[in-house]
């Protein structure tokens, strides 16, 4: 099953310093989530993460799971080129009911990396053989991520920045959810708002959503 996790607010350990762990980081370092790496060496890339205040930086060697106690994290991604050290994280993830992804053995985590191709974080589509090959994963995204680009339009992206707002709208205006649904159904079928964004005029398309809404009964 595929599931596109809330990170917003959660404590998220990397274990390891190299290119794996900045693969990782850059991979949820948008999400809003707390980002702890620990490691006695990281990378150039990780460093300035570090520098910036993008992540935090534990230098220290990892030799064994004690560190798990002392951040309690809610996720831990683990790196490092030590298999058992690796598995000793995993299995002590499971023990302690924590969300946990090893580099080195994606079958056993609780969770897989799928390519993603992204449109303005506003349309993701996800690349997944359930982590039994994410080679074939990123061949297959680089194979297909030109077709979506032909079928999937600005004029999509801008539909889904007016669905956002007039959602937000209906929430408060609209009693029902049912009724909140036919209401954006309506706004995604508007001829009007259809041309106000072929024509570059998001305002007036944002207006005129809003204004639908507003007057739904």
């Amino acid at each position: 099953m595929i599931v596109d996790l809330n990170l917003h607010g959660k404590s998220i350990i990397v274990i390891g310093g190299g290119n794996e762990a900045q693969k990782r980081i850059n991979s949820i370092i948008k999400e809003d989530c707390n980002i702890t790496v620990i490691s006695d060496k990281v990378i150039p890339q990780i460093s300035k993460l570090a520098k910036s205040k993008k992540i935090q930086l534990k230098k220290q060697k990892i030799q064994d799971i004690k560190f798990i106690s002392k951040f309690k994290p809610d996720i831990m991604i683990t790196t490092t080129n030590d298999k058992k050290l690796n598995q000793k994280i995993v299995n002590a993830g499971k023990k302690r009911k924590i969300i946990t992804y090893s580099s080195d053995n994606p079958e056993e985590s609780d969770f897989s990396n799928p390519a993603i191709i992204d449109f303005e974080k506003m349309i993701q589509i996800a690349i997944f053989t359930g982590g039994r090959s994410p080679a074939m994963s990123k061949k297959l995204k680089s194979k297909s991520e030109e077709m979506f680009k032909k079928i999937i339009t600005k004029e999509d992206i801008s539909q889904i920045k007016i669905q956002k707002i007039a959602r937000e709208v209906a929430k408060e205006n609209i009693a029902t959810p049912e009724e909140r649904k036919v209401c954006l159904r309506s706004i995604m079928a508007d001829n009007e708002i259809d041309q106000l964004i072929k024509d570059g005029q998001m305002k007036k398309a944002e207006k005129r959503a809003i204004t639908i809404v507003r007057n739904w009964k």
